[in-house]
């Protein structure tokens, strides 16, 4: 609205005008604002959500300090999606593409996440909704962005190419997307930066193609068609390859959000764990979405997704504002509203910046979570069949209830360490500590070609 508004005003020459035309500042603007709306609105809604008595159904797991926990207000998601919407839509540009997937993707795991929180206030179990509809709603969330990547004339991509100084055709190229890009006056600047490289970088014509990036290659690019090259027809293979992306669309999806809902255990956990990630990837949008970082870095080139780096600064600034009510002890837990959120959030991000295929080792975290209760519940049915009664990998899953559960001889398990049971301010600490590992180490595979 406001960037809209702004943007009238330049026919005018109205004082301050340009300031919108920077993401920089638009992104300054969403953080301040999602950060102040979720302190300022979050307290009331708090308050609000205890009158209503939407409190947590909590099971006794015989875990130290859990208990405390009943009647907790939940669904505080509420408040990470409010602070998340508005900054979006005031400092947003909302006719592009960009962020438009991405208030979609926020509005629709939001509606899941909160029918799935008032079904278990309502029937006052755990249950909720079924697990099938919510894999339902996350693979229809999938589909809805693998197909908008595929069809929409707005989402191109440019691919870096390597060209050599004395040819001068690619410092020209780049030095005209350039100045498209930043304007005149910082046309030296560019020149020199890329004059003074031994090789430069051009881009090619932005086109639609189902290419992602890649740790470990020499250009980090990676098509989706490699995959199905093997079709006689190059219409089949160009069709194939972006079937091919779809699925992945859809299973990134899934496996993020599902992972993000598990890990939402303690106290800060899946907040904290969720903003060091939106972090990284909001760096690695603006640097995608960068003409010169791009070509200085020799990463791929998205026109307009710079636009994500505002929509990620609200996000963050929403998740630091929650954490001041939902950090240990708790005053409000995000619920399923917020954690299937989140997870699509970050999946449906990392896939726009094509960085899906490095989800493994950033959201490592939430993977984790995944698989320890996969193994766990497999093992369990296993042994069971073998040995007569059933037996487990972990203490306890998902994996963090493992670290505050203490060590039972009693308990047949193959992972009975530690011993004692870790205090749940410091599994969490500990945890946004492998997160910023993780992030970092996502950061490092990019320059190991």
């Amino acid at each position: 609205m406001l960037y809209s508004l702004f943007q009238a005003l330049q026919d005018y020459d109205f004082p301050g005008h340009h300031l919108m035309t920077y993401i920089t500042f638009r992104a300054g603007v969403a953080f301040a604002l999602a950060l102040l709306i979720a302190l300022i609105f979050g307290q009331h809604i708090i308050r609000r959500l205890q009158k209503m008595q939407v409190g947590e159904v909590v099971r006794d797991l015989g875990l130290e300090g859990q208990m405390k926990k009943t009647g907790t207000p939940t669904m505080g998601g509420v408040i990470i999606i409010l602070s998340i919407l508005v900054p979006c839509l005031l400092v947003g540009n909302l006719g592009n593409i960009y962020m438009m997937l991405m208030l979609v993707a926020t509005v629709w795991m939001g509606a899941i996440g909160f029918l799935d929180d008032y079904r278990k206030l309502k029937y006052h179990n755990k249950d909720g909704l079924k697990g099938k509809y919510k894999v339902i709603g996350q693979v229809g969330l999938g589909l809805l962005v693998g197909l908008a990547m595929w069809f929409s004339p707005s989402i191109v991509m440019s691919q870096n190419t390597l060209d050599s100084p004395s040819s001068g055709s690619g410092t020209e190229e780049l030095v005209e997307s350039v100045v498209t890009e930043v304007g005149a006056d910082e046309t030296v600047t560019a020149w020199t930066t890329t004059m003074a490289n031994a090789e430069t970088r051009s881009y090619s014509t932005p086109v639609k193609s189902p290419q992602t990036t890649i740790p470990f290659v020499k250009d980090n690019n990676f098509n989706y068609e490699w995959l199905t090259s093997w079709l006689p027809d190059p219409d089949a293979t160009r069709t194939a390859g972006w079937v091919v992306f779809v699925l992945v669309v859809i299973v990134a999806v899934t496996a993020v959000s599902n992972g993000a809902n598990l890990t939402d255990g303690l106290d800060g956990l899946c907040a904290g764990t969720s903003a060091i990630i939106g972090l990284a990837l909001a760096v690695m949008g603006y640097l995608g979405g960068n003409v010169i970082y791009a070509g200085y870095l020799d990463i791929m080139y998205i026109p307009g997704s710079e636009e994500l780096v505002v929509y990620a600064a609200a996000f963050i600034g929403a998740l630091v504002g929650f954490l001041w009510y939902n950090a240990f002890p708790a005053q409000v837990f995000m619920g399923d509203t917020g954690s299937l959120t989140l997870g699509g959030i970050l999946a449906v991000f990392a896939i726009l910046i094509r960085k899906e295929l490095l989800i493994p080792l950033l959201c490592l975290i939430f993977f984790l979570e995944d698989l320890s209760v996969i193994m766990q519940v497999s093992w369990f049915k296993i042994t069971k069949r073998r040995y007569g009664e059933g037996r487990r990998i972990f203490k306890m899953t998902p994996l963090h209830h493992h670290f505050q559960k203490a060590g039972d001889p009693a308990i047949k398990c193959l992972v009975n360490i530690p011993r004692h049971p870790i205090p749940e301010s410091k599994i969490v600490i500990r945890f946004w500590i492998v997160g910023i590992l993780l992030a970092a180490l996502t950061f490092v595979t990019l320059k190991i070609r």
